[in-house]
């Protein structure tokens, strides 16, 4: 029986700093504007392009029962509600990341704060925000690529862009009618995404070649996001009519507040700049300015976003793979939807590839502990990055791509999202009180108000999630804890080196 001080023992920071001389160590490479538009390209994407349509117009069964209710027009609500939530989290993750500039990010702080048996937990959680958040970004981003091939009048196979899952859980008619007119493979129709499939692969190529590379491609497409989205405003906002924000909540408070839950998919992601900070230069400094400003930037642009797309049409109208682009078609404004389209086309590719950065390097902290294989630490002698990781991340994303339904995903990624975010504010405070005296380079103001409330507000949203997302969190969890009893807990550093708590063998070869 796992003895309770082996769960509960945390890993003293000095080690983690000492990682850095590792031999498998990663490069410093990015600076405080790198770290900014990483933000911005991780957070702006499939939450304001895609999940936005569920969120303000609700979700309703094919058998017409309610899922959950939207926000109507007051979408603008949900916004400020979980900036101001994020905004919480955000400050507990800059001190946290400040104090422990490594590559797991909210695993990492764990593991420095709550002991290794949360740890685990939490970086399992962060699977559901990287690499399976990351196959709804595929299928939105599908979505917004053959909008933007039928502006050339391009249109390909409907089985070829619709996966069965998305297929089989679809309100639409004629969405559902490819259940009988798809091929079939003996009594199974043929219902792949095949775009979202393919540009999984090619964001795993682009990674493999290094973190520099990876950076400069990413600032490309911000500056195009930006732009696509500062065009959507300017053309939108000339042709709001504002009979559609009445009813301004339809639903009352209830509907503000699962709309937030749904389109906090769209605030995940500030916290992947915490994986980068091993690869950070001058980290106490960059990592807390570049996870508070992106999100401030992000959110000051989802307010306006969102007064804007809930203008242009009714709220109900908005529900959609693409809702940006289908109000402008819906308002009389093809061309601009047709850019808008590619615009999102390059927004998401730019979350894909920070998440798909994302999830590599938690796996590369939690393998260089023992909780995974030691595999998981090699890096290439080139480029410096996790490599087997990266693919295995790839491979997964990109075949759960092919069939998922991206409104099932969002759930279940906001849901544990949610729960590591409660657990890094926790985290703050129990550090505080255990290591008063640590230097501190950011420290969060006002730290009890900000950390009990953080959580509080973490846990209150995933609160508005429906019980589907909680069975299956639950099933989640159970299958990490099972892999971490079987594994983790036997070849765990800590466990092995009692003693000390030392990595290993910080000299041996790791390829």
């Amino acid at each position: 029986m796992p003895g309770l001080s082996q769960l509960i023992r945390r890993k003293p920071i000095a080690e983690l700093m000492a990682e850095e001389g590792h031999p498998n160590a990663l490069k410093r490479e990015l600076g405080a504007g790198d770290l900014i538009m990483l933000a911005i390209g991780a957070v702006i994407g499939a939450g304001i392009f895609s999940s936005i349509g569920t969120a303000a117009a609700g979700e309703i069964n094919p058998d017409g029962t309610v899922v959950r209710y939207g926000a109507g027009p007051a979408l603008v609500y949900s916004f400020l509600l979980l900036g101001f939530v994020c905004g919480l989290a955000a400050l507990c993750y800059a001190e946290l990341a400040s104090m422990i500039p490594q590559a797991g990010s909210a695993y990492s702080y764990s593991y420095a704060t709550l002991g290794e048996l949360i740890a685990w937990i939490i970086g399992w959680d962060l699977i559901l925000e990287y690499a399976v958040g990351n196959v709804a970004v595929a299928v939105a981003w599908s979505g917004y690529f053959n909008s933007m091939l039928s502006g050339f009048g391009i249109h390909l196979p409907d089985f070829l862009t619709h996966g069965y899952r998305a297929v089989i859980k679809s309100s639409d008619p004629e969405v559902r009618a490819l259940l009988e007119t798809a091929p079939r493979i003996g009594s199974m129709p043929i219902l792949v995404n095949v775009p979202a499939f393919l540009i999984v692969m090619l964001i795993t190529g682009l990674l493999l070649l290094g973190v520099r590379e990876s950076a400069r491609a990413n600032n490309i497409m911000v500056v195009i996001k930006l732009l696509v989205l500062a065009l959507f405003v300017v053309v939108g906002v000339v042709h709001i009519d504002m009979a559609n924000f009445e009813p301004f909540a339809p639903n009352g408070w209830r509907g503000i507040h699962q709309g937030a839950a749904i389109v906090f998919f769209a605030y995940i992601g500030f916290d992947a700049i915490s994986t980068a900070a091993e690869e950070t230069k001058n980290p106490q400094r960059n990592l807390p300015i570049g996870i508070l400003a992106g999100l401030a930037v992000c959110t000051l642009i989802y307010v306006i976003v969102g007064v804007v797309a809930t203008g242009l049409v009714p709220y109900q109208q908005l529900k959609g793979a693409d809702p940006l682009a289908q109000a402008l078609q819906l308002a009389g404004l093809e061309t601009a939807g047709w850019i808008v389209a590619f615009g999102a086309v390059v927004s998401l590719t730019a979350v894909l590839l920070v998440f798909q950065y994302g999830q590599p390097r938690i796996f590369y902290a939690m393998g260089r502990d023992g909780l995974l294989p030691r595999w998981s630490t090699k890096v290439s002698a080139k480029a410096r990055v996790p490599y087997i990781t990266t693919l295995i991340t790839g491979i997964v994303v990109a075949v759960g791509a092919l069939f998922a339904d991206e409104n099932e995903i969002y759930d279940l990624t906001n849901i544990g999202t949610l729960s590591a975010f409660a657990m890094v504010c926790i985290g703050v405070l129990v550090l505080r009180i255990t290591d008063p005296h640590r230097h501190r380079p950011f420290r969060v103001p006002f730290v009890w108000p900000v950390t009990l409330v953080g959580a509080g507000a973490c846990i209150y949203t995933m609160f508005g999630l429906p019980a589907h997302a909680w069975e299956r969190f639950a099933i989640w969890l159970a299958l990490g804890l099972i892999i971490y009893f079987a594994y983790g807990y036997w070849n765990s550093t800590l466990r092995n080196r009692p003693g000390a708590g030392e990595l290993g063998d910080p000299g041996a070869p790791n390829s």
